[in-house]
């Protein structure tokens, strides 16, 4: 993208919580990234540990629904996360260095994908200041069906986190307990795309996604989160966190 198309991205972004290009990236490029992931599904997801992949049924392994971490187990991906006009993107964004810290994974398998349940990325985040982004990448069609984001504008100018509370959704733990007022409806924007459609949303903005009620489609994507340089971690507040959600999914029997 040229200056001028950044500049007007980061307009966007400021005034939205959130950009969409569609496509970012070409036919081509998309099957190089599916052909990848593929590869990745059968050779490195095998070898990770449990806790960074989620099945919707544990014992079907056709129903992968999650993955942690792609970049720090292999090169492909590392490359993706770090040099790639994604990054670059997350910095003119948030209009200070991006420093890469998650690529994820995110299916809805057909006919079982579950919600995403309404939420802030912030809130899992535990930042001071609260400075980061999530970019998310189409790998196949998607839209009503198969669950598309959607996205409340403008709600990122509010400012801290509404109420969060346990979702039961397995990789969505929290979720907004006080969802769907007026404005939530009236401002709610949808985005259905094609395979390449990438999204850049504010870690203060509320989305979610539907269910996957499509008999035969799947939902990919890759979602990369960044943080921007001033940013820093509560190590405490996020050790606590991780430690017990690790522990209620265990006695729950999801990982």
């Amino acid at each position: 993208m040229s200056e001028l198309d950044m500049n007007d991205l980061a307009a966007g972004f400021a005034r939205d919580g959130y950009v969409a290009l569609q496509p970012l990236f070409d036919a081509d490029k998309m099957a190089e990234i599916n052909a990848e992931l593929d590869r990745y599904i059968a050779d490195v997801m095998p070898t990770m540990p449990v806790e960074e992949v989620y099945f919707e049924n544990r014992d079907d392994r056709s129903t992968l629904k999650q993955m942690q971490k792609l970049s720090v187990y292999d090169a492909y991906f590392r490359e993706l996360m770090e040099n790639s006009v994604i990054r670059d993107l997350a910095s003119a964004a948030m209009g200070e260095a991006a420093v890469p810290q998650n690529l994820q994974y995110f299916n809805k398998p057909a006919g079982i994908g579950q919600p995403t349940p309404p939420h802030q990325d912030g809130y899992y985040f535990h930042l001071s200041p609260c400075k980061a982004v999530t970019g998310w990448l189409a790998l196949e069609p998607v839209d009503e069906e198969n669950g598309c984001i959607h996205y409340v504008r403008g709600s990122h100018k509010a400012g801290g986190f509404r109420p969060h509370g346990r979702s039961n959704v397995l990789g969505f733990s929290q979720g907004l307990m006080d969802f769907g007022t007026e404005d939530d409806k009236a401002n709610t924007v949808a985005f259905p795309g094609d395979a390449g459609t990438f999204l850049m949303h504010d870690a203060h903005i509320i989305h979610w996604a539907g269910p996957n009620v499509s008999p035969d489609r799947s939902r990919r994507a890759l979602g990369f989160v960044y943080f921007g340089e001033s940013a820093r971690i509560d190590e405490a507040s996020k050790a606590a966190y991780k430690a017990r959600l690790e522990a209620e999914l265990r006695a729950e029997g999801k990982i």
